[in-house]
């Protein structure tokens, strides 16, 4: 087969083929992965090797081709948080701080796993038609993994919430169910980012780009950190680094971050790569160098394998083989930092026979499959927090009425009900609570009240007529991503504009019809009006559900089917006031999060209601471990109501005499299971060493000597505000200590 007939095949793998290029040991599967690796590596150029790394695909098409070994282009940018993102259409699942609402490891393993199936679907597609760019890889830049610890944060609806346990499971399901569990390809590989202590501020009141967090070593290793790890112990192939400094470095720069910690201690062997120029950021926007040798020399010293880059001709990493010749780096040091980025390729499959992967059979038929947009509205439903019902309006008694009122500015807005992030998710897919809830009805009453959620300007005329006359009431109010998302904090956390007043006109225009308010946010709203009026019957949180948002409210407002029934819980502690909000800039934990807060927010981390009445009946664990041992025991809990529901289980552990700091509480097992009316469950749980450690600064994780509370139930012990349900509690002593290790 001569060059010229190279019209049916992939032009690189052809012109390989041609030329007898698949002989390369790299392209032998009988051999080692780490052997083929360093055979591919010894071929290139230290050229060669400075675009590979250079050319991480933000801006540009990612990395180039290399046709004399038949290498093709590969882009690394896929961004693959609960859909996948940018590349057309792909089912767009509930944004992932409400996937940590529904407490479910199962849940974000499912999502994940959809998500990769999708995105592993249209690589095939493209790869079967030569097309590569942007978005066109199987290379994730997810899950976000950082910490909630200021409402206002633009990206708190990218995360799992504000505890680093729950962060740290759900990470561990994320990578799993992405990754897939065949023995020798990886389906999509993950990318935890955002490394490290990258939790606010975006914009206000200081650009991200020029951040500089000031972070004790205890709640860097206790707070921002432990997810990362988990993350490495899950087996993610990369790890992103922040836009911010650490402690005046910045974090692409940082030899403790990438080395000494995310390396040596944890034993991460796969690829860092940088947040979107933020490579060119610390010339640019720290201030940390003004040379690009020195900068190229630093990250990739300092353990950072691939630049995503911005603009070609600003690209740090152009300066590599300028610093190999003033001596600033080695070319031994190059050769390693690339491995993992070719280690990674070949565990995807592109070096070997499509036939031998299972992955490569994935095609088009999978997008927005009639399974997947089943799993896009059950789990929709999981993510819904019930924060308010009084007198059981819900569920409501009828799933038919006469007339029925959907008013705000969420209402309809398909756009903002994504969230950010979201799949290009084609409109037919979409369902908007007017779409959805307009079913309970034969007679709808609409009105935005507002052009947007800003809310500007308020047509109060449109509200008080929509609402009159009507049986139900429903208030659809929120941020949507033009007023939190990436690169864009809130200045409070006060409902936008118009909107509280949007709401207080439908209670004092309501009649006597019940309101139930649905929320569509991320970060906390101040709803202490609305909880303590008497004129809004239910609350429902709601984050961002996505395509099914419609059809997942329906089923829940009536109680229609498996999962109705809202169990979810809050992902992060929402304030009564902005007096108990602190500044962004402060990264001290203290008083932040539930770990250290101190006073009653108005929804505590944890918190949510359900339709049903649940019981604990057993708590049965050991009263004495050796240091270092796990704590195993038992749960017992039934459905005393008179409808079917999941309850969220939830296991905190309290330091009684440490000798360290502590969190005031720590989450340390959970689990959502179903039990029917008048059933019930024993569970077993287990609560690990390494929970009940304390950090000892310049030395590491102890498991102390002395007393351990335990508290089991359905949200945290002595909350103000309550669910219902019981808490049962019991003491336990650890005998001896254990160093752990530093991680």
């Amino acid at each position: 087969m001569g060059v010229a007939a190279c019209t049916v095949l992939p032009w690189i793998l052809c012109v390989a083929l041609t030329l007898g290029l698949a002989d390369f040991p790299f392209r032998n599967t009988s051999l080692s992965w780490s052997a083929r690796v360093d055979d591919l590596v010894s071929r290139l150029t230290l050229e060669e090797i400075q675009y590979q790394m250079a050319r991480g695909g933000a801006v540009n098409n990612g990395t180039p081709p290399i046709p004399r070994l038949g290498i093709k282009p590969y882009s690394w940018n896929t961004e693959c948080l609960r859909g996948d993102v940018a590349a057309g259409n792909a089912t767009a699942f509930p944004e992932a701080l409400g996937l940590a609402a529904s407490f479910s490891p199962l849940v974000v393993f499912q999502i994940a796993e959809a998500t990769a199936v999708e995105v592993r679907a249209k690589y095939n597609n493209y790869s079967k038609h030569g097309l590569q760019g942007r978005h066109m890889g199987v290379s994730c830049f997810s899950p976000v993994i950082n910490i909630v610890r200021d409402p206002r944060w633009g990206r708190n609806q990218e995360t799992y919430g504000e505890d680093p346990f729950l962060t740290s499971i759900l990470a561990t399901s994320f990578i799993q169910g992405l990754q897939g569990n065949d023995t020798r390809y990886v389906r999509a590989n993950a990318g935890c980012k955002h490394f490290a202590a990258y939790d606010g501020p975006e914009n206000i009141p200081i650009s991200r780009l020029k951040f500089d967090a000031k972070v004790s070593e205890r709640d860097l290793r206790t707070t921002f950190i432990p997810a990362f790890r988990a993350c490495v112990k899950a087996g993610t192939y990369s790890v992103m680094c922040s836009y911010n400094s650490v402690n005046g470095v910045p974090t692409c720069v940082s030899k403790q971050l990438l080395n000494d910690i995310l390396r040596e201690e944890w034993g991460f062997t796969g690829y860092v790569v940088s947040d979107q120029g933020a490579i060119e950021n610390i010339y640019k926007g720290h201030n940390y160098s003004d040379s690009y040798t020195d900068i190229v020399a630093d990250c990739v010293n300092a353990g950072c394998n691939l630049e995503l880059s911005g603009k070609d001709e600003n690209l740090t990493y152009f300066s590599m083989v300028e610093a190999i010749n003033e001596g600033k780096l080695t070319e031994e040091k190059v050769r390693e930092m690339v491995k993992p980025l070719f280690f990674t390729r070949m565990r995807l499959g592109e070096f070997d026979p499509p036939e031998m992967n299972p992955y490569s059979k994935l095609d088009l038929s999978v997008i927005e499959s009639e399974a997947h947009q089943m799993l896009a509205m059950n789990t929709a439903m999981k993510t819904f927090v019930l924060l308010k019902n009084e007198g059981n309006v819900l569920p409501l008694k009828k799933d038919t009425f006469n007339r029925i009122a959907i008013v705000g500015p969420m209402a309809n807005n398909p756009r903002l009900l994504l969230g950010g992030y979201a799949p290009d998710t084609f409109h037919t897919f979409i369902q908007t609570p007017l779409k959805g809830l307009g079913k309970l009805a034969q007679s709808v009453n609409y009105a935005a009240g507002c052009d947007d959620t800003f809310c500007k300007h308020y047509d109060a005329v449109s509200i008080k007529k929509a609402v009159a006359m009507t049986e139900v009431i429903f208030v659809c109010l929120g941020n949507g991503q033009t007023i939190e998302s990436e690169g864009n904090d809130r200045h409070d956390i006060n409902l936008p504009g118009y909107q509280l007043q949007l709401l207080q006109d439908v209670a004092a225009n309501r009649n006597k019809t019940p309101v139930v308010l649905l929320l569509f946010n991320a970060g906390a709203l101040n709803m202490t009006w609305a909880d303590q009026s008497p004129d809004i019957a239910a609350i429902l949180e709601c984050f961002y559900p996505a395509q099914a948002t419609g059809e997942a409210l329906r089923r829940v407002m009536i109680n229609e089917g498996p999962g109705s029934n809202p169990a979810a819980r809050m992902p992060a502690t929402w304030p009564a006031s902005e007096d108990q909000v602190y500044n962004i800039t402060d990264y001290s934990m203290e008083g932040k999060t539930y770990r250290y807060f101190k006073g009653d927010p108005l929804y505590p981390y944890g918190y949510g209601l359900s339709y049903t009445q649940f019981d604990y009946f057993l708590l049965d664990n050991p009263t004495l471990i050796q240091a270092g041992q796990d704590l195993h025991g038992m749960i017992g809990v039934s459905n005393k109501g008179n409808i079917d529901g999941d309850e969220v289980i939830q296991v905190y552990i309290r330091w009684i005499n440490a000798s360290q700091p502590t969190p005031q509480l720590q989450l340390a097992w959970f689990d959502r299971v179903t039990i029917p009316v008048n059933g019930n469950v024993k569970v077993n749980f287990t609560v690990s060493a390494e929970s009940m450690a304390v950090w000892v600064d310049n030395k590491g994780w102890v498991v102390e000597e002395g007393e351990m509370m335990l508290h089991a139930g359905g949200q945290q012990p002595f909350q103000k505000k309550k669910i219902g349900s019981n808490i049962m509690s019991d003491s336990y002593k650890i005998v001896g200590s254990k160093y752990l290790g530093r991680y």
